[in-house]
C-alpha cells in the first residue's frame, strides 16, 4: 500500500463511528481511491461502482489470491461495505461527496464470490499450469 498514514486518534474516531471495520479497511479504501485516480487521465469525481471495482482490482494487486480473505478479516464482505466506509470518511472530513452521492450507490455492484472466485485472473498465476515440470 502507499505510505498513507492517519493518526491513531483519527483511526480510533473512525472505528468508533463504525466499529465493524478494522482501521486498515479505511486506509485501504483511501489507497484504492488513489490507485483509481492514478489510472484516470485527470483527477475527477468517481462513482460508487467505479470505486468498488477499483477496490477489487487494488485488493487483487496488493494481496493476490488472499484478497477476499484480507478484506473479510477487515470487515469488508460486500460492495456496500465500501460505501459505508466512504461515507464514514466523508463524515470525518477526509473525503468529500456530491449532494447526489449515496451510500446505496455501492450496494450490489458485484458479488465477492464472483469477483474474487475462480473466474478472476491474477497475473501471478497466469501460465503456471501450462509450464512443464523441470526435467530431472
Amino acid at each position: 500500500m502507499h505510505d498513507l498514514r492517519l493518526s491513531l486518534d483519527l483511526l480510533a474516531r473512525l472505528q468508533a463511528e463504525e466499529p465493524r471495520y478494522d482501521g486498515r479497511a479505511y486506509l485501504f479504501v483511501l489507497a484504492a481511491i488513489e490507485y483509481l485516480q492514478s489510472r484516470l487521465e485527470a483527477r475527477r469525481h468517481v462513482s460508487g461502482a467505479e470505486l468498488a471495482w477499483a477496490c477489487r482490482d487494488f485488493a487483487v494487486r496488493q494481496f493476490g489470491l488472499l484478497a477476499p480473505q484480507v478484506l473479510q478479516f477487515w470487515g469488508i464482505e460486500r460492495t456496500s461495505d465500501y460505501g459505508r466506509i466512504v461515507f464514514v470518511l466523508v463524515k470525518s472530513g477526509l473525503l468529500s461527496a456530491l449532494p447526489s452521492d449515496r451510500e446505496e450507490d455501492f450496494a450490489g455492484v458485484y458479488e465477492f464470490v464472483d469477483a474474487f472466485g475462480e473466474p478472476y485472473a491474477w497475473e501471478g498465476v497466469i501460465g503456471l499450469s501450462s509450464e512443464s515440470p523441470p526435467e530431472e
